[in-house]
Protein backbone atom coordinates (compact mmCIF):
# COMPACT_ATOMS: atom_id res chain seq x y z
CA UNK A 1 0.00 0.00 0.00
CA UNK A 2 2.82 2.36 0.93
CA UNK A 3 4.58 1.60 -2.36
CA UNK A 4 1.45 2.57 -4.30
CA UNK A 5 1.13 5.84 -2.35
CA UNK A 6 4.79 6.66 -2.96
CA UNK A 7 4.34 5.92 -6.65
CA UNK A 8 1.40 8.31 -6.84
CA UNK A 9 3.38 11.06 -5.14
CA UNK A 10 6.23 10.66 -7.60
CA UNK A 11 4.03 10.99 -10.67
CA UNK A 12 4.86 14.22 -12.53
CA UNK A 13 2.15 16.87 -12.42
CA UNK A 14 0.86 18.35 -15.63
CA UNK A 15 1.85 21.96 -16.08
CA UNK A 16 -0.60 24.61 -17.25
CA UNK A 17 1.79 25.37 -20.11
CA UNK A 18 0.94 21.90 -21.50
CA UNK A 19 -2.80 21.99 -20.74
CA UNK A 20 -5.26 21.96 -23.63
CA UNK A 21 -7.01 25.13 -22.45
CA UNK A 22 -3.70 27.00 -22.59
CA UNK A 23 -3.00 25.61 -26.06
CA UNK A 24 -6.38 26.91 -27.22
CA UNK A 25 -5.37 30.53 -26.61
CA UNK A 26 -1.93 29.97 -28.11
CA UNK A 27 -3.46 28.47 -31.25
CA UNK A 28 -6.00 31.30 -31.52
CA UNK A 29 -3.16 33.79 -31.29
CA UNK A 30 -1.00 31.85 -33.76
CA UNK A 31 -3.72 31.82 -36.40
CA UNK A 32 -4.50 35.48 -35.76
CA UNK A 33 -0.87 36.49 -36.29
CA UNK A 34 -0.52 34.68 -39.61
CA UNK A 35 -3.74 36.17 -40.98
CA UNK A 36 -2.75 39.61 -39.69
CA UNK A 37 0.58 39.82 -41.50
CA UNK A 38 -0.82 38.29 -44.70
CA UNK A 39 -3.74 40.72 -44.87
CA UNK A 40 -2.14 43.93 -43.60
CA UNK A 41 1.60 43.50 -44.21
CA UNK A 42 2.02 42.91 -47.96
CA UNK A 43 0.87 39.30 -48.18
CA UNK A 44 3.73 37.80 -46.16
CA UNK A 45 3.19 34.96 -43.67
CA UNK A 46 4.55 35.28 -40.15
CA UNK A 47 4.20 31.58 -39.24
CA UNK A 48 3.85 29.63 -42.49
CA UNK A 49 7.49 29.77 -43.51
CA UNK A 50 6.95 27.04 -46.10
CA UNK A 51 4.72 29.45 -47.99
CA UNK A 52 7.33 32.17 -47.63
CA UNK A 53 10.03 29.89 -49.06
CA UNK A 54 7.83 29.06 -52.08
CA UNK A 55 7.06 32.72 -52.81
CA UNK A 56 10.64 33.83 -52.12
CA UNK A 57 12.07 31.24 -54.53
CA UNK A 58 9.55 32.17 -57.19
CA UNK A 59 10.52 35.85 -57.02
CA UNK A 60 14.25 35.14 -56.92
CA UNK A 61 14.04 32.99 -60.06
CA UNK A 62 12.20 35.71 -61.97
CA UNK A 63 14.72 38.34 -60.90
CA UNK A 64 12.33 40.18 -58.58
CA UNK A 65 14.92 40.63 -55.85
CA UNK A 66 13.15 43.25 -53.78
CA UNK A 67 9.94 41.23 -53.67
CA UNK A 68 11.90 38.11 -52.70
CA UNK A 69 13.48 39.87 -49.74
CA UNK A 70 10.01 40.45 -48.26
CA UNK A 71 9.89 36.69 -47.66
CA UNK A 72 13.55 36.07 -46.87
CA UNK A 73 13.84 38.41 -43.88
CA UNK A 74 10.86 36.90 -41.99
CA UNK A 75 12.44 33.49 -42.59
CA UNK A 76 15.67 34.65 -40.95
CA UNK A 77 13.68 36.26 -38.12
CA UNK A 78 11.85 33.00 -37.47
CA UNK A 79 15.14 31.12 -37.23
CA UNK A 80 16.48 33.79 -34.85
CA UNK A 81 13.36 33.52 -32.69
CA UNK A 82 13.92 29.79 -32.20
CA UNK A 83 17.53 30.47 -31.20
CA UNK A 84 16.55 33.18 -28.70
CA UNK A 85 13.85 31.03 -27.08
CA UNK A 86 16.21 28.09 -26.72
CA UNK A 87 18.85 30.30 -25.11
CA UNK A 88 16.30 31.73 -22.67
CA UNK A 89 15.22 28.21 -21.72
CA UNK A 90 18.82 27.18 -21.14
CA UNK A 91 19.74 30.12 -18.91
CA UNK A 92 16.44 30.65 -17.07
CA UNK A 93 14.98 27.13 -16.89
CA UNK A 94 15.23 27.04 -13.09
CA UNK A 95 14.27 30.66 -12.40
CA UNK A 96 12.02 30.89 -9.35
CA UNK A 97 10.36 34.30 -9.59
CA UNK A 98 8.84 33.63 -13.01
CA UNK A 99 8.64 30.54 -15.18
CA UNK A 100 10.83 30.91 -18.25
CA UNK A 101 7.86 30.22 -20.51
CA UNK A 102 5.99 33.14 -18.97
CA UNK A 103 9.02 35.33 -19.59
CA UNK A 104 8.95 34.44 -23.27
CA UNK A 105 5.21 35.15 -23.41
CA UNK A 106 5.84 38.62 -21.99
CA UNK A 107 8.54 39.28 -24.59
CA UNK A 108 6.16 38.12 -27.32
CA UNK A 109 3.37 40.36 -26.02
CA UNK A 110 5.68 43.39 -25.93
CA UNK A 111 6.90 42.72 -29.47
CA UNK A 112 3.40 42.32 -30.88
CA UNK A 113 2.14 45.38 -29.02
CA UNK A 114 4.93 47.42 -30.60
CA UNK A 115 4.02 46.05 -34.05
CA UNK A 116 0.59 47.65 -33.72
CA UNK A 117 2.27 51.08 -33.87
CA UNK A 118 4.41 50.39 -36.96
CA UNK A 119 2.94 52.20 -40.00
CA UNK A 120 2.33 50.52 -43.35
CA UNK A 121 5.48 52.07 -44.85
CA UNK A 122 7.49 49.70 -42.66
CA UNK A 123 5.54 46.51 -43.28
CA UNK A 124 8.69 44.44 -43.68
CA UNK A 125 9.91 45.42 -40.21
CA UNK A 126 6.51 44.59 -38.74
CA UNK A 127 6.42 41.16 -40.36
CA UNK A 128 9.97 40.42 -39.24
CA UNK A 129 9.02 41.19 -35.63
CA UNK A 130 5.86 39.07 -35.78
CA UNK A 131 7.84 36.16 -37.25
CA UNK A 132 10.39 36.52 -34.44
CA UNK A 133 7.63 36.40 -31.82
CA UNK A 134 5.89 33.44 -33.52
CA UNK A 135 9.09 31.42 -33.55
CA UNK A 136 9.65 32.06 -29.85
CA UNK A 137 6.12 30.79 -29.16
CA UNK A 138 6.38 27.64 -31.25
CA UNK A 139 9.77 26.78 -29.71
CA UNK A 140 8.52 27.37 -26.17
CA UNK A 141 5.17 25.56 -26.24
CA UNK A 142 5.74 22.21 -27.92
CA UNK A 143 3.55 19.73 -26.03
CA UNK A 144 -0.13 19.52 -25.10
CA UNK A 145 -0.95 16.88 -22.49
CA UNK A 146 2.25 15.07 -23.44
CA UNK A 147 1.67 15.18 -27.21
CA UNK A 148 4.08 17.11 -29.44
CA UNK A 149 2.33 19.88 -31.37
CA UNK A 150 2.77 23.33 -32.89
CA UNK A 151 0.61 26.27 -31.83
CA UNK A 152 1.40 28.46 -34.83
CA UNK A 153 1.03 26.11 -37.80
CA UNK A 154 -1.12 23.16 -38.92
CA UNK A 155 0.73 20.72 -41.16
CA UNK A 156 2.43 18.77 -38.36
CA UNK A 157 -0.76 18.71 -36.28
CA UNK A 158 -2.74 17.44 -39.27
CA UNK A 159 -0.27 14.63 -39.87
CA UNK A 160 -0.21 13.64 -36.19
CA UNK A 161 -3.99 13.81 -35.90
CA UNK A 162 -4.57 11.56 -38.90
CA UNK A 163 -1.88 9.17 -37.67
CA UNK A 164 -3.65 8.87 -34.32
CA UNK A 165 -7.01 8.40 -36.05
CA UNK A 166 -5.59 5.60 -38.21
CA UNK A 167 -4.20 3.80 -35.14
CA UNK A 168 -7.54 4.23 -33.32
CA UNK A 169 -9.46 2.75 -36.25
CA UNK A 170 -7.20 -0.32 -36.06
CA UNK A 171 -6.69 -0.76 -32.31
CA UNK A 172 -9.73 1.04 -30.80
CA UNK A 173 -7.64 2.53 -28.01
CA UNK A 174 -9.35 5.52 -26.32
CA UNK A 175 -5.96 7.19 -25.81
CA UNK A 176 -5.48 7.36 -29.58
CA UNK A 177 -8.92 8.91 -30.06
CA UNK A 178 -8.12 11.47 -27.38
CA UNK A 179 -4.83 12.26 -29.12
CA UNK A 180 -6.64 12.70 -32.44
CA UNK A 181 -9.22 15.03 -30.88
CA UNK A 182 -6.48 17.15 -29.31
CA UNK A 183 -4.72 17.67 -32.63
CA UNK A 184 -7.85 18.50 -34.57
CA UNK A 185 -8.99 20.73 -31.72
CA UNK A 186 -5.77 22.75 -32.02
CA UNK A 187 -6.24 23.02 -35.80
CA UNK A 188 -9.84 24.15 -35.27
CA UNK A 189 -8.89 26.95 -32.89
CA UNK A 190 -5.98 27.99 -35.12
CA UNK A 191 -8.48 28.31 -37.97
CA UNK A 192 -10.86 30.32 -35.78
CA UNK A 193 -8.03 32.66 -34.84
CA UNK A 194 -7.02 33.03 -38.48
CA UNK A 195 -10.58 33.77 -39.56
CA UNK A 196 -11.08 36.38 -36.87
CA UNK A 197 -7.64 37.87 -37.43
CA UNK A 198 -8.03 38.09 -41.19
CA UNK A 199 -11.44 39.74 -41.11
CA UNK A 200 -10.63 42.20 -38.33
CA UNK A 201 -7.29 43.12 -39.90
CA UNK A 202 -8.87 43.84 -43.29
CA UNK A 203 -11.62 45.88 -41.69
CA UNK A 204 -9.81 47.78 -38.97
CA UNK A 205 -6.13 47.71 -39.92
CA UNK A 206 -2.75 47.30 -38.28
CA UNK A 207 -3.79 47.86 -34.65
CA UNK A 208 -5.72 44.57 -34.58
CA UNK A 209 -2.55 42.68 -33.63
CA UNK A 210 -3.27 43.88 -30.10
CA UNK A 211 -6.05 41.28 -29.91
CA UNK A 212 -3.34 38.65 -30.28
CA UNK A 213 -1.59 40.28 -27.32
CA UNK A 214 -4.78 39.85 -25.31
CA UNK A 215 -4.97 36.14 -26.15
CA UNK A 216 -1.36 35.64 -25.07
CA UNK A 217 -2.03 37.59 -21.89
CA UNK A 218 -4.79 35.09 -21.02
CA UNK A 219 -2.26 32.29 -21.46
CA UNK A 220 0.17 34.15 -19.20
CA UNK A 221 -2.52 34.58 -16.53
CA UNK A 222 -3.50 30.91 -16.68
CA UNK A 223 0.09 29.96 -15.95
CA UNK A 224 0.19 32.52 -13.12
CA UNK A 225 -2.93 31.06 -11.55
CA UNK A 226 -1.32 27.63 -11.55
CA UNK A 227 1.69 29.06 -9.71
CA UNK A 228 -0.50 30.73 -7.09
CA UNK A 229 -2.44 27.51 -6.58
Amino acid sequence: MMEKEQYKIQLPQKQMSEAFINSVFLALSGGFQDAYTYNTRDGVFSNAQTGNVVLMSQHFMTGEWQAALRYLFPLFAFALGVLIAEQIQHYFKYAKKMHWRQGILLIEIVILFAVGFIPAEYNMAATVLVSLACAMQVQTFRTVDGYSYASTMCIGNLRSGMDALSVYMREKKPSQLKKCIYYFGIIFFFAIGAGIGGNLSVRFGIHMIWISCGLLLISFLLMSLEKLK
